[in-house]
């Protein structure tokens, strides 16, 4: 199967791809299934990372990035999820976390962190869900309350990628707890290394074995008012709508490269795999099933394709973005389904990576807000 090659690849996006593609199938390929194991990547892989520059690729080389666009951030995750490498949380920490603090924070906050977070000094994580709330962000409980020049916070996270390793979390947190309002919601910036700060247990999941989710507790932990992402109190809940968009679109290139990696190992399998003396692909009910994934790959990379095209030139809108993440997602759970059916028994063995691919898929239609949440913001718009 020829893989697909987006229209606005250029020739610096193919050599980045072509590095990419080099790291992940040399470095991270081979340990997933001890990653698996261990339930969380090893720390040099970061600094491998950062060394050969395929972390902050869209942040200003300013700071430390690559001067990129998310099209930088695309190629990469693509080319780690056709190397069968889901481990590493590139995405989160690049094309997520480090443009909360690129778009907001001060100068000085850039200049500390971003550098750090490129060369993959620092991991960082971002603690917004809570264990009595999901998607209503409005509803956190964690409090941050003024004591001097400090905000002294307390509350407990859950599900936070890169909880394990983390050195840096972003932390949602109700700086005006009169308020049940959006504008009592601000992010602040914490270090793992602050007194009262607490890593939960890693928690065993289903699937994405190899990266570490933990719980975190904040007793009480002191941190300094300048570590408000930003310079203004309340603006937290609006900070986040306006990133999710590019969340949403992350999790959407993840689904599509996966929907590819899914059909181009199942063609394989049922060429080689014989059933009543022919190979499995010659029976119909092979060949249509795989026609109709291969055509819903197609799909999938014709609107992912789009979404990063209007998002470079920032006209990538919420509903949209909604829309990618909510039906990608969907498509990604089905056609591993489907895929795996095709595999018989043997897909259902942990050796071979239909499996993998299979239980890694199921959360992607929870997090970064729900499917049910995505409808919920289309709906809106119509």
């Amino acid at each position: 199967m020829a893989l697909h090659r987006s229209s606005w690849m250029d020739k610096d996006l193919d050599a980045l791809a072509d590095l990419a593609r080099r790291f992940f199938e040399k470095e991270c390929t081979p340990n997933e299934e001890r990653w698996g194991r261990q339930q969380h990547v090893d720390r040099d892989v970061w600094l491998k990372a950062g060394e050969l520059g395929l972390l902050c690729l869209s942040i200003p080389e300013e700071y430390g990035g690559g001067g990129g666009t998310f099209a930088h951030e695309a190629v990469a995750i693509t080319e780690q999820m056709r190397a069968l490498a889901p481990s590493f949380g590139g995405p989160l920490h690049s094309g997520i976390i480090a443009h909360y603090l690129s778009a907001y924070g001060t100068e000085e906050q850039k200049q500390t962190w971003l550098p750090k977070m490129a060369s993959g000094e620092v991991v960082a994580a971002i603690a917004m869900t809570e264990p009595g709330t999901g998607s209503d962000l409005q509803s956190i409980a964690t409090k941050a309350v003024k004591d001097g020049g400090d905000y002294v916070i307390s509350g407990a996270k859950t599900f936070i990628s890169h909880g394990q390793i983390a050195d840096l979390v972003v932390v949602a947190a109700k700086t005006d707890p009169k308020s049940r309002g959006a504008d009592s919601v601000s992010l602040i910036l914490v270090e793992t290394t602050r007194g009262g700060f607490r890593r939960g247990r890693n928690l065993k999941k289903i699937g994405q074995h190899g990266q570490d989710t933990c719980e975190m507790f904040f007793d009480d932990v002191r941190v300094p008012q300048s570590n408000l992402l930003g310079t203004v109190e309340g603006m937290g809940f609006i900070q986040l709508m306006q990133q999710l968009p590019q969340e949403r679109l992350v999790l959407s290139v993840v689904a599509a490269a996966s929907i590819e990696k899914a059909v181009e190992l199942t063609v394989a399998y049922t060429k080689e795999r014989q059933a009543f003396g022919k190979p499995v692909f010659s029976f119909q009910n092979t060949q249509f099933t795989l026609a109709e994934c291969d055509t819903i790959s197609s799909i999938a990379w014709s609107f992912v394709d789009g979404c990063i095209a209007k998002h470079i030139e920032g006209e990538l809108d919420v509903p949209t973005a909604a829309k990618a993440k909510w039906w990608l997602t969907d498509q990604q759970v089905k056609v591993a389904d489907e895929c795996l059916q095709l595999f018989g028994g043997y897909g259902y063995m942990q050796e071979y990576p239909i499996s993998k691919l299979y239980a890694d898929s199921r959360i992607q239609k929870v997090y970064g807000g729900t499917n049910e949440i995505m409808k919920t913001i289309i709906a809106r718009a119509l």
